[in-house]
Parts: structure tokens; sequence; C-alpha cells
């Protein structure tokens, strides 16, 4: 048996199998089975190698398999865990199986917002410090740092909390943040690395160059447009792409590998509002030439394994995409053969595992346990009672008082901070129900039930509509539902979501009186739209309470990008809800719940 051969086939049997499986199995590491191969002989330079790249994506401020909502361990239908701490396991059962030389690790983006962790070292006890003392040091760089992490993209939620926090936590990691399509606005040049270049280490022959180029969302600009003005700018994937893989194919990268914090459909949620796609790593696969492989982020999905043929070579480019929150991990394996002094991929494949049947990882509870119980006695801080059970089952398609909260909360805020002129105009609020398992609870309420409602980090606006403005903007929302004729049966679990509109893109209205028609066809569903008992006039403004996301072109809806604005805030809506809570001491529905849409089937009210 020559030593390449048996380098190819110990490879495809150990990658063949999870992890976990392989581990079990004793497989040996490269090393070992060269000096077996070998015996006594002198060493002879291989022919082939091979070797991997694991992913992870959208973790989220996922460290342990825990639900800080529900102050309980992460139970989900499907039987997923969470938390980088599992997925650390697998990582280091395919370091062990396959040889730790033989192994990269990269993540495709959205590391430091998403969980009460994630919000705790960003808002409460930030990284950066507060009255001149040096902040902590971020769980997930330190989870990160201690998997040996070889490179992560950008994700969009990376900026949530700023440019600075971004960047302390950019410090504190043992390995780039890249971003070739993040551009300072001025000059137009990288503000974060583009790519880095791995060596992969052959005995007796030259080392595998492997390229990383990580490329993030050009949504950022629309979504934390507040954060980035005028200091950042996001220029599509495809045309940064087109960029940098010939720049590492010219510094002699055998591997070309891509990190994207963008989906793979072609699709954007913006409309017209910016000339680049937001789900374009199929795009870059077409369109540019010399690709090998792409780890896959942002749309929260599990693709194991995707081909893309480019449209220039013909050459297949594979992609995967694990999920979310580590959900998943995905394994790409290349196989490359040495010819003529320079290494060529010969094969590539792809598959995800799933962390649920491992333990999590002892170091990284020893690391982050503190900060863990910090955490979990922050939410479930009390700051006041709730005198009804207040339940977000039924938000997306009642109006429920839960979702009164949320508009009582914005309108009273808002409300406070107009100038005379505008503080005349009728305000009004929107929200979308970003989560059907909320609920505040009747009795005590603490941080986490309210976090449990209002789940992002959204800031405040109040901007300027007209009456047919608001109309469009309320249609653009029922696009939400599809469409049930007259005399149909209205079944919950088929309404909603259609045209993939999520949960979290639909706005209800606080202030104005309408019904919805799902009998309808789209744009034609909102009627009897009034205000204050009189039909609302075309020409009529209205101030309108709305979180930043969608203030800035969030979901693609019309006109609020571009309305006037008459307030504007960086207080979080959700630290507003816990202020108002703490402030008043009860959350009495009686104060707050007035039922001012409905949906119809031709009129007639549906529920």
């Amino acid at each position: 048996m020559t030593h390449s051969r048996m380098n190819r086939r110990e490879f495809v049997k150990k990658s063949a199998v999870t992890g976990a499986a392989v581990a079990a199995a004793g497989a040996v590491s490269g090393g070992t089975a060269e000096a077996a191969d070998h015996g006594h002989h002198p060493e002879k330079a291989p022919r082939t190698w091979s070797f991997s790249i694991l992913g992870t994506t959208d973790l989220h401020g996922h460290v342990f398999d825990w639900d800080y909502y529900a102050d309980a361990p992460y139970t989900d239908k499907a039987g997923n865990s969470v938390g980088v701490a599992r997925v650390a396991t697998l990582i280091k059962q395919q370091r062990e199986a396959k040889g730790e030389h033989r192994v990269l690790l990269v993540d495709a983006g959205d590391i430091i917002q998403g969980t009460s962790l994630a919000y705790y070292f960003a808002r409460v006890d930030p990284i950066t410090g507060t009255d001149g003392k040096r902040g902590p040091k971020h769980p997930m760089a330190t989870a990160m740092n201690h998997m040996r992490y070889d490179a992560a993209a950008l994700g969009n939620h990376e900026f949530n909390y700023g440019i600075d926090t971004l960047r302390r936590f950019e410090d504190q990691c043992d390995f780039p943040l890249l971003g070739a399509n993040a551009l300072h606005a001025t000059s137009l040049r990288p503000a974060f690395e583009p790519y880095t270049v791995k060596h992969i280490k052959v005995p007796g022959a030259p080392d595998i160059k492997v390229g990383i180029l990580g490329l993030t969302n050009p949504g950022i600009a629309i979504w934390d447009k507040d954060n980035v003005g005028g200091k950042l700018v996001f220029p599509g994937l495809v045309e940064q792409a087109k960029k940098y893989v010939p720049r590492l194919r010219a510094l002699g990268c055998d591997v070309v590998f891509l990190t994207d914090h963008s989906g793979l459909d072609g699709s954007s949620s913006w409309g017209d509002e910016l000339p680049y796609v937001e789900n374009a790593s199929n795009l870059v696969a077409e369109q540019v030439p010399g690709i090998d492989a792409i780890l896959v982020g942002h749309t929260h999905v599990e693709v194991p394994s995707y081909t893309v043929k480019n449209e220039q070579t013909g050459e297949d480019v594979l992609l995967s995409e694990p999920y979310c929150w580590g959900y998943r991990l995905s394994v790409f394996d290349f196989e490359l053969e040495l010819r003529h002094g320079q290494w060529k991929v010969t094969g590539k494949k792809a598959q995800t595992l799933n962390p649920n049947g491992v333990a999590e990882d002892l170091e990284i509870k020893k690391l982050l346990e503190a900060d863990h119980e910090l955490v979990v006695k922050y939410v479930n801080t009390p700051v006041g009672t709730c005198t009804a059970d207040l339940s977000a089952a039924d938000s997306c398609w009642k109006d429920v008082p839960i979702m009164d909260f949320i508009h009582k909360v914005q309108m009273e805020t808002v409300r406070t901070g107009l100038s005379a002129a505008d503080a005349a105009l009728p305000l009004i609020s929107v929200a979308a129900p970003f989560s059907r398992t909320a609920d505040i609870p009747q009795g005590s309420v603490t941080i986490k039930d309210i976090a449990g409602l209002y789940i992002y980090d959204n800031t405040l606006y109040g901007k300027k509509l007209t009456g047919a403005q608001l109309k469009d903007y309320l249609e653009y929302a029922a696009k939400y539902y599809h469409q049930v004729p007259a005399g149909t049966k209205v079944d919950t679990a088929t309404l909603t979501n259609a045209n993939s509109f999520w949960d979290y893109m639909y706005d209800t209205a606080a202030g104005v009186d309408y019904d919805i028609d799902i009998a309808q066809p789209e744009g034609s569903r909102i009627k009897n739209l009034s205000y204050n008992g009189a039909p609302v006039a075309a020409d009529q403004v209205f101030v309108v309470a709305v979180n930043n996301y969608r203030a800035n072109g969030g979901s693609g809806y019309p006109h609020i990008a571009s309305a006037e604005i008459a307030y504007s805030s960086t207080n979080e809506i959700r630290q507003l809800m816990i202020d108002y809570v703490t402030a008043t001491k009860s959350l009495d529905p009686a104060g707050f719940a007035v039922t001012n849409w409905k949906l119809t089937q031709d009129g007639t009210p549906v529920f």
C-alpha cells in the first residue's frame, strides 16, 4: 500500500461518519498514520493530502445549552441543543480523528448579539468598560479563543452595539474578524481584515496554503445606519469577491474558502433600498471564478451540502450552512494531489453534524460558568407585578394585550420627546410579534419575562407618514397572510408567513383602527382605516413610533426609510419596557389594552 492511498483511504473512512463515531473507533491522527505507513523506510514526500474546514454561523451569543428567557435548559420540538460548549466537543473529536494540523475552524458571523448573555456584556457590564475602568472579556471571545478559531466573518448583528463595542470584541479575539466589503466611508479602504491565509503543514512537501476570505452583509447600511452612517460603507459580496479571490490566487493559495454572512437564494428583504443583494452566496459562487467552497450564514437554515457551478469555469463550488445558535457544525472535507510542485483540489464534500448527542466542553464550562450565573441572576431580577397573564400565542392573528404593552411604551416615549409642532400631530405605533412563545405571567414580573417578548436590541424612532403612506405600509404588512376566500375555514397553522414574510417582519399598528380582509388579494386588504372614529385622510400627517430596524428600511416597508424624523433615541425599546414596569410597579392591561384591528373575510370578523 502506498503512502498516498493510505492517507486518502483513512481520511475518507474517517470523514464518512460523525466525529463522535470516529473518535470512538480510535482513529489515528495524520502524523501517527504516516509513522505506521512508513515503518523504517526513508520518508518520501506524499503525493496526496487531506484536510477539513469546520464551520459555525449565527451563534448569537449562545455559549451554553440554556434558554435565558425560559430560565431553563434549551428545548425545542426538534430536539436541538444550542451553544458553542457542545459544538466545541464535536470540534475536539474532529481534530482527534483527523489530526490537529489537518483541521481549520471558521465562523460566518452574528456572534455578539442575541441572548441575555450577549446583552449583559454589551450594556449591563459592557466589554468597553465604564467610568474609565477596563471592561470584562466577552464570553464569546473567551469560548472561541479556547476553541482555536482561525477566522470569523463579520455578521450584521456585530454592529448592533456600535463600532466601539465591535472593536473591543475584535481586540479580545485571537483570530481575525474578516469583512472584505466593510470599508471606511471616506477612503473606501478596508475597515477590517479582508482575508487571512492559513498553512496546512505537509511533511516532506510544500505547505497547503488556504486563503479564507470574509464577506459581510450589505444590509448593515440599512439596519445599523445609526451606528455606521458616514463611517462605514458595505458594497456587494460579488463585487468584493471579484477583487479579492484573484488576489488570494496570486498569493499562491491552493484552496480559496469564503465565509459569507449572506444566504444562498439570491433574495433581498429591502426592495430597491440598496443596489446589492442580501443573500448572495449563490451568486458569488456562480459569478466569481476561483472559489472552492463557501461557509454560508445569515438565514438561519440548515443546508448540509449544496453545489453551484461557476458560469465561467464550469467548476463546482461547494456550499454549506450550519443552521444557527450552534444547532449544527458544517464539515468541509478536501482531498488534494501534488502536481508539478503545486497542490490541486481533487475532491471535496460537505455535511453537517448535530451536537445534541455530545456533552458540553468542560473547559468552556469552567471558564464561563461564573459569567453565566451572573446573567441568570440578572434576568431573574423582579421589576414589578402583572395583574393578568399576558400571552403572545395568538399575537400573529389577533390584537392581544401583550402587543399593546409594546405600543404603549413606544407611544409614551415618543410623545415626551416631540417638539411642540409635532406633538400636535396624531401619534400611532407599529410593532411586530417577535416571539409567539412570549408570556408575561400574572404576579411577579422579571427582566427575562420582558426580554422574552422583545428579543431584539432595537432603538426607537418617531417618523412622519401621511394617511396614504400609512395605508400602503399596512397593506405591505398584510401580505403576511395567505389569501383565504370567504366561506373557507381559517386555519391559523397555515394562515401566516406568506411570501416568506416572517413574524418579525409583520407590523401591527396601534392608535388607528382598521380591518385586514384576508379574503381579498394582496394590496386590497386594509379596510375601514380610521383615526378617532373618522376615516384617515390621504394627506393627514401622523407621527409613527417605530423601531430603528424598520425606520431605516428593514424588511422593505414602503415610505418609512425616507420619511422625516420627528424623534430618535439610542435607548433600547426592551429597556424602555423594563423601565416602564420598574417605574409603575404594576403592569395592568386595563391601562393599555385596546382592540383596534381585526382579521375579516369579506367584512365578517374571523375570530
